[in-house]
């Protein structure tokens, strides 16, 4: 049960924490350290599937895990860049409209995983589309150029890139949202 890619997984889980106290009340430094981290965990998720798939490990655990574990991740950063103000701006990182996309991620996370839970009762299963992985790829892009936007004030385009993938990544959580709901409502009273 606790297989390579498992570890790999529940790495990303745990570092989680550590990754949130970065983000608390950050500095240039702090934000720095604190995209080395996120890179690093972003890294456990690409490797724990192409392990597991290569070793022919792909395990239930390892199923029920990694959304969990990219969903605890993708929602506490986004807590931590609408919550806490940058050093260099006075003002969180994600703010304004801005906050509207973060929003739109977070409710279609719990949505989905709300529907999966649901139709797993029924024993319907929707596999994760290709949009959706594009969907997953602009969201952790985003928030990586926000944090890193975060250690490099000076360059305030680093920061803009994530922003406006940061409104990708919603686009395409709307997008992927109502396909999930449209195959969860054919399987509804």
């Amino acid at each position: 049960m606790l297989t390579l890619p498992n570890i790999l997984t529940l790495s990303r889980i745990f570092a989680v924490p550590l990754l949130v106290f970065l983000l608390w009340h950050p500095s240039w430094f702090d934000y720095a350290l604190a995209f080395g981290l996120y890179v690093l965990i972003g890294l456990t998720d690409y490797f724990d599937g192409y392990v597991a798939r290569a070793q022919g490990t792909v395990s239930k655990l390892g199923i029920f895990l990694d959304p969990i574990a990219d969903k605890i991740m993708v929602a506490s950063v986004i807590v931590m860049l609408v919550a806490f103000d940058s050093v260099a701006t006075g003002h969180p990182l994600v703010a304004g409209w801005h906050v509207i996309a973060a929003l739109v991620i977070l409710l279609r996370e719990i949505a989905v995983s709300g529907l999966r839970e649901f139709l797993a009762q029924l024993r319907v299963s929707i596999p994760v589309s290709q949009l959706a992985k594009w969907k997953t790829t602009f969201q952790l892009i985003s928030l990586g150029g926000i944090i890193l936007g975060g250690a490099l004030p000076d360059w305030e385009w680093v920061g803009d890139v994530g922003l406006l993938s940061l409104w990708m990544a919603a686009a395409l959580t709307l997008v992927t949202g109502w396909d999930y709901l449209r195959v969860g409502l054919r399987h509804m009273d």
